[in-house]
């Protein structure tokens, strides 16, 4: 795949995300602080979009269970049962334009 531009950065402000499609694969793009970071935006529980949950200090919460997963690594960082992480992918900002290395 290769590096893919999802986006510019000025569409992505501080505590915000935006889910994009990266050769038919759905990718949460996250600003945490002015640093930008990219998982899978499919949780592990039961499959919902990340991007329709909550986004705070760097934690992703899953709007249907509450699932949480930290933005730059993609780890689990809590719910009652043991489920998987999320792939994490680099992210490159060049001049006002986001990719995703994927």
């Amino acid at each position: 795949m290769g590096k893919v531009i999802v986006g510019k950065a000025s569409d992505i402000p501080p505590g915000k995300m935006v889910k994009v499609s990266v050769d038919g694969k759905e990718i949460l793009v996250v600003n945490s602080d002015g640093n930008y970071y990219a998982m899978d935006d499919t949780c592990t529980h039961s499959g919902a979009s990340l991007s329709e949950g909550q986004f705070q200090d760097s934690i992703v919460t899953c709007g249907w269970h509450g699932a949480q997963f930290d933005c730059k690594s993609g780890k689990l960082a809590k719910f009652p049962a043991k489920i998987n992480n999320l792939k994490s992918y680099n992210v490159v900002l060049e001049s006002d334009e986001v990719f995703v290395e994927a």
